[in-house]
C-alpha cells in the first residue's frame, strides 16, 4: 500500500518546550478544520482492504457479515437492522458529525467502521462504531483498515487527536486498540446505559506526535501478515 512519503512532519509544542501547557498556534496544511472535509468519505485503498463510502448498496453483504457476532458488548445490527443502521449513519454524515464507511475484504462487505465525534474545529475525530464479521478476525483487515483511516486522518485532514472508546467488558477490542500503539486515556464509569445496564467507557487515543511511531508499527505488522 502506497502511503505519503512528503507528509509533514508534526512537533508536539509540550516535547519542543519541555513545559506542558505552552499555547499550541492551531497551524495547518490549508483546508485543515473543513467541517465537510471531515465528513467525507472518499475510498480509501489499501493492499485486500478498502474503505467505502457506506451505502444502501451494501446492505445485502453486511446482513450477511453480521451474523455470529456476540452482541452484548457491541452495537451490531441484525440483518434486518441494517437498512436502518445505514440510513442512520448516513444522516450523522448528512449532519456533519460522521464519515461513515463500508469495509470491503476483496470487494466484499464484511463490516462497517466512521470517523464519528468530528470536531472538525479542533482536528479531533474518534474511530468508532466498528464491527468486523467474525470471518475476517485474526487477518489483516482490521490492522489495514486502521492503517488507512489513521493516514486519512493525520495526513489527510491534519487531525491533531484520533480517539478510540470502547466498552470496559470487551477486552478484544481493548486489546487489538491497545495493540495499534493508542495509550489508554482513561476510564468513563457509568458513563451510558447499554443493553439495559450502565457501561464503563475506556477511551484511548493517538496523538499526531505519536503518528509516525504508530504508522511505522502498523506497516511492519502487516508485512507479517503478508
Amino acid at each position: 500500500m502506497e502511503t505519503n512519503p512528503t507528509a509533514t512532519a508534526y512537533t508536539d509544542p509540550h516535547t519542543a518546550t519541555g513545559a506542558r501547557g505552552d499555547a499550541f498556534d492551531g497551524s495547518s496544511r490549508p483546508g485543515a478544520g473543513d467541517p465537510a472535509t471531515f465528513a467525507a468519505a472518499p475510498d480509501l485503498v489499501g493492499e485486500r482492504v478498502t474503505l467505502a463510502q457506506l451505502s444502501p448498496a451494501h446492505a445485502e453483504g453486511l446482513g450477511r457479515a453480521s451474523e455470529g457476532i456476540d452482541l452484548w458488548v457491541t452495537s451490531v445490527p441484525a440483518a434486518d437492522e441494517v437498512d436502518a443502521e445505514i440510513e442512520r449513519r448516513l444522516g450523522l454524515q448528512r449532519a456533519g458529525s460522521m464519515a461513515p464507511y463500508t469495509v470491503l475484504d476483496h470487494g466484499e462487505p464484511v463490516g462497517m467502521t466512521t470517523f464519528m465525534n468530528i470536531d472538525a474545529a479542533n482536528r479531533h475525530v474518534e474511530i468508532g462504531s466498528t464491527w468486523l464479521s467474525p470471518a475476517v478476525r485474526g487477518t489483516r483487515v482490521n490492522p489495514e483498515a486502521k492503517l488507512l483511516l489513521l493516514t486519512r486522518a493525520f495526513e489527510d485532514l491534519d487531525a491533531i487527536a484520533v480517539e478510540f472508546r470502547t466498552h470496559w467488558h470487551n477486552h478484544q477490542s481493548r486489546g487489538a486498540i491497545a495493540k495499534l500503539g493508542a495509550k489508554q486515556d482513561g476510564v468513563l464509569r457509568n458513563h451510558q446505559f447499554f443493553a439495559g445496564a450502565l457501561r464503563d467507557t475506556v477511551v484511548f487515543s493517538i496523538t499526531r506526535a505519536e503518528w509516525p511511531t504508530v504508522k511505522l508499527g502498523l506497516t511492519e505488522r502487516l508485512k507479517r501478515l503478508d
